[in-house]
């Protein structure tokens, strides 16, 4: 067969992947690359009357309005404080949950364990957020409960008290993510060869040096990934989980720039300003995410791209 063939043949047997991916590739245009061009809404008065191409243009007001407005920077400061929150406390919690799942030697235990772990990943953030409503009521709540008992003190209501609430957006998120989080380590540390474990033990290595010598290097990679992905997401944060859980008695320490948008857009119908604030935050979340990126590299000679 000559290579010219060879090459038609190649291009015809790869003509249902192509086909397979078409859809995908149809939606991901539709719905991503599409709507692009409705950020020019921050650009412009936007009326729905009038449509985009006829409101007003306005230029960078909106972005000079919301970056001299004192609401923005709460809630950009809450964002951030929140996220840097979930860095610091949330990202560690998956990694130690795996490793200590990967040191039981009992199957049925570990696959019991890991299966409760990341069920809070399935359920909803309605869900979540009424187990946790309910776990912290203050007539008849578990945790109140407890404290009446041991303590006698009276009920507290922790989620109108802003110096409870940012620690149970935290501890929330912990629960309800870090399960799903660590099957992505112990995925990693299934491919590990089990021959490095056994030559470690014959050398005289107890566990802890196991595990800081084999098994946190084998978990590096995914472990750089997902940090660098939360880093991107710093101004970023779950509308739902915020939504459901707070009150105005907390804005001042829970309101962050997804609840501030959907006030500033569905409720008084700003929409050119709220497209603004979220055309603002992407470019930050993309110079965090690139810095972080570099740093990596420079630090852990390792990178996404």
């Amino acid at each position: 067969m000559t290579s010219a063939k060879k090459m038609s043949f190649k291009k015809s047997r790869d003509i249902p992947i192509y086909l397979m991916i078409l859809p995908a590739l149809l939606l991901i245009i539709l719905f991503n690359y599409i709507p692009i061009y409705g950020v020019s809404m921050a650009f412009i008065d936007f009326s729905p009357y009038r449509g985009i191409f006829r409101s007003e243009w306005l230029g960078f007001k909106n972005f000079a309005y919301f970056l001299t407005d004192d609401n923005f920077w709460r809630v950009m400061r809450n964002t951030i404080i929140i996220n840097f929150y979930q860095l610091l406390y949330g990202f560690p919690v998956p990694v130690i949950f795996a490793i200590m799942l990967n040191e039981l030697s009992m199957r049925k235990y570990k696959k019991f364990i890991q299966t409760v772990s990341y069920l809070p990943h399935f359920i909803s953030w309605v869900v979540a957020a009424g187990i946790v409503s309910a776990v912290l009521s203050p007539a008849g709540g578990l945790v109140n409960n407890v404290i009446k008992g041991l303590f006698s003190m009276e009920p507290i209501y922790f989620l109108a008290k802003e110096k409870y609430f940012r620690t149970i957006i935290v501890a929330s998120n912990i629960w309800k993510g870090f399960g799903m989080s660590a099957v992505y380590y112990l995925a990693v540390l299934s491919s590990i060869d089990p021959e490095y474990y056994e030559a470690a033990r014959i050398d005289g290595a107890g566990r802890m040096r196991q595990i800081w010598h084999i098994t946190l290097p084998g978990i590096k990679t995914i472990a750089i990934v997902l940090l660098i992905l939360q880093i991107g997401n710093m101004t970023t944060i779950g509308f739902e989980q915020i939504f459901l859980l707070y009150n105005p008695m907390v804005y001042n320490v829970g309101d962050v720039i997804s609840t501030y948008t959907y006030r500033l857009g569905i409720e008084q119908l700003r929409y050119s300003l709220t497209t603004a604030i979220g055309f603002t935050q992407s470019i930050v979340n993309f110079i965090m995410v690139y810095s972080a990126n570099v740093l990596s590299r420079k630090i852990a000679g390792w990178a996404l791209w």
